[in-house]
């Protein structure tokens, strides 16, 4: 009881001492976390000239271009994608905004015009653009289609976008000039001309091992180059990769297997608790229902010529007869066993012509499709009926009634085409028949009205049954890859890396500088998950971690973090050990070289002296010496008869002698000259003004940060 009373007493200072204790476990994960102390929190993805891209709008753009571009771009891809707009839109954006340009009703108006011209469910009778059935369609999609309306909106943002971006571009190319000045030393420096005898000593006849280059030069001249040295942040890993490839035994397992559908046998039926005799392949005669149940490749029931056969076995097929088979043999990550189910002579190509009548539910279909199917094929008996009596009708029923854009300009005409170009139902009657045939043929599209104009060389064809198992790993193949893999993951926490994988003899794969928002890992592809974990903020050097891959595992361990700054001399190395021996190798060419005029140079470095003729400054290249913009600018310093110093070029040490100064000819105007200097300016104005604008911008990214890659 004494106790508690002394509790009660004391109770005011107990409150102060326990919100004290959460005050600092809070301060303390905020200063863990630096970002929950900034501005800029989890929800702000990137900041550009101080204006945010919050997360959640970032997001709906990037699911929105992620529904537009399907399964060809990876969910990376499309972020980043979408990050560059939203960039240029902000870097763009405030450029309108200071100049006050805008698109408005009427500018908008012209631009969907423009852009929509050609689409046919906008266009009148007479072919042209009609605003009333656009607006229609807007409205309709408003009503039907959130999302679709949502895409309809961003076209129209991005057609405004572009539109004032050229604006911005004319209003700068308005502002552009070549003077009269600019022109006469642009047309100086093209026809001013000197010749000059020389002669070169070239670096390589120093050899590399006698010039020493310090990690200290390196990373001196790093610092005094600091913005063509300054990197991301990034990671170096390297990983053991166990793929579950099919084993010897298992491919065998899988001829067998196959092998063994071949031939008839006895088989109980558990079901009718008694044997039950099984057709094989060789003597089934329906061979589609075969292969369906027992193949993992479905039953193709066309006709195919001797060049669509797999290449390694094509002309073994090709001669089979009727009822013969092949295999099993290896074909495209399959064993497959073939058989010929049926010998034809086709035609190699056609030309026809058609009248497609579609209904509502074809592909077809949208604005075009007004007909139910009943309703669409009533329509093609009748012109068929006509047709059949009057062949001439043919192209005046294409204008009025065909849907096909594609043909309609031609009467209706496809002109010779290869066999399997159309849709199964379109191919097989125009192949199938005869030139002349004319009939009606059902498709995804629609109904077809075909006429066959004409058919050339026909040719063996054979419809093919083939059965198919997949090359895959058992089950006992793919439970040791996992026992391997797991079995190396936990050994390489006690062990060193490098030498468990050689006693392994696994194959250990570095990977250096991923950045973090990459997401493609040489040598197993895209494995975002791998290059998250290397930059986690708990992750160390000497961490090990599995990750799933397709058909497989990697263990992957971060070896090195290298922080944003200046790039490491061990990383610049290769770029900057090249400069500074080259620079060396000057100094030291230099200290040797005594000789002032250019025959006892080259007697006593053992060269010739060259010559080089109508040298010009606006292409500083010197014939058998190359691109040379220090030598050409210092010939141009000399008077004719006068002989250089020893100068520094790009690939060697130089002394030149002027032999000949020729002027460039005056010319009464320079205006021509300025128009060139002025068209020039302006043809870069598109490729390098908006990346100008961008290396000025404040730009911060987030990505990472926020977790949204």
């Amino acid at each position: 009881m004494a106790v508690l009373n002394k509790i009660r007493q004391r109770s005011l200072f107990l409150i102060l001492i326990i919100a004290l204790a959460l005050f600092s476990f809070v301060l303390a994960d905020l200063f863990k976390n630096s970002d929950a102390l900034s501005a800029k929190s989890q929800n702000i993805v990137g900041t550009v000239n101080g204006t945010d891209i919050t997360r959640e709008s970032f997001l709906q753009k990037v699911d929105v271009a992620q529904r537009q571009a399907g399964a060809s771009a990876t969910s990376t891809q499309v972020m980043n994608r979408v990050w560059d707009q939203e960039v240029r839109e902000a870097v763009m954006g405030a450029q309108f905004e200071k100049l006050g340009i805008s698109v408005e009703k009427d500018q908008m108006k012209d631009l969907l015009k423009t852009a929509l011209a050609s689409s046919p469910e906008f266009l009148n009778e007479a072919g042209l653009f009609d605003e009333a059935k656009l607006n229609e369609y807007i409205a309709n999609l408003k009503e039907t289609s959130p999302a679709g309306y949502e895409s309809w909106v961003n076209y129209e943002k991005q057609l405004a976008n572009n539109a004032l971006q050229q604006n911005y571009f004319n209003l700068v190319k308005a502002g552009l000039t070549g003077t009269l000045a600019e022109g006469e030393l642009d047309y100086m420096l093209e026809n001013n001309k000197v010749d000059i005898k020389y002669v070169q000593v070239p670096y390589t006849s120093i050899a590399d091992s006698l010039v020493k280059v310090s990690k200290s030069d390196i990373s001196s001249y790093i610092s005094k180059n600091a913005k063509k040295y300054e990197v991301e942040a990034s990671r170096d890993i390297r990983f053991v990769e166990f793929k579950e490839f099919a084993s010897v035994e298992d491919e065998n397992a899988i001829k067998a297997e196959l092998t063994k559908l071949l031939s008839d046998r006895v088989e109980y039926n558990d079901g009718i608790k008694s044997n039950e005799n099984i057709t094989g392949f060789l003597n089934t005669k329906n061979n589609e229902d075969f292969i369906n149940s027992n193949s993992d490749i479905k039953f193709d029931d066309r006709f195919v010529f001797k060049s669509s056969l797999p290449s390694a076995v094509a002309d073994t097929i090709y001669n089979l007869n009727e009822g013969d088979v092949y295999g099993p043999y290896k074909d495209n990550g399959y064993y497959k066993i073939s058989k010929i189910v049926a010998v034809k002579q086709i035609p190699d190509s056609a030309k026809v012509r058609h009248i497609l009548i579609p209904f509502i539910g074809t592909k077809s279909s949208g604005a075009q499709a007004t007909q139910t199917e009943a309703q669409a094929k009533a329509t093609a008996d009748s012109l068929l009926t006509i047709l059949k009596s009057n062949r001439s009708k043919f192209p005046e029923f294409v204008t009025e009634f065909s849907t096909d854009q594609g043909s309609v300009e031609n009467g209706g005409r496809y002109d010779w085409h290869a066999y399997n170009t159309m849709v199964p139902e379109f191919n097989d009657f125009e192949f199938e028949g005869s030139t002349g045939d004319l009939g009606i043929v059902k498709t995804i599209f629609g109904f077809h009205i075909i006429e066959v104009e004409g058919q050339k060389n026909k040719t063996k064809a054979v419809k093919v049954g083939t059965l198919a198992r997949k090359i895959e790993p058992s089950d006992a193949t793919v439970d040791k890859v996992f026992r391997d893999a797991s079995s190396f993951e936990i050994s390489a926490v006690d062990k060193d890396y490098e030498a468990l994988a050689k006693e392994k003899n696994y194959t250990v794969r570095p990977v250096n500088g991923i950045k973090a928002l990459d997401e493609t890992i040489p040598g197993v592809g895209n494995q975002r998950p791998i290059v998250r974990w290397a930059f986690e903020a708990d992750a160390q050097v000497g961490d090990l971690k599995r990750f799933n891959i397709t058909n497989g595992y990697v263990i992957a361990q971060l070896v090195a973090k290298h922080d944003a700054g200046l790039m490491s001399a061990d990383d610049a190395t290769v770029t900057v050990l090249p400069i500074l021996r080259k620079e060396k190798k000057a100094a030291m060419l230099r200290d040797q070289i005594s000789a002032t005029t250019l025959d006892n140079l080259a007697a006593a470095q053992k060269k010739s002296v060259r010559t080089a003729s109508a040298i010009n400054m606006k292409n500083p290249t010197i014939s058998g010496a190359g691109r040379e913009p220090l030598v050409v600018g210092a010939a141009f310093g000399l008077k004719e008869g006068e002989t250089s110093k020893l100068i520094d070029g790009a690939n060697g040490v130089y002394m030149i002698q002027v032999t000949k100064v020729t002027p460039a000819a005056p010319l009464d105007n320079y205006q021509a000259a300025a128009n060139r200097v002025e068209q020039q300016k302006s043809n870069v104005v598109n490729s390098k003004l908006y990346n100008a604008l961008k290396d000025a911008a404040a730009i911060e990214d987030n990505r990472a940060k926020s977790q949204v890659q």
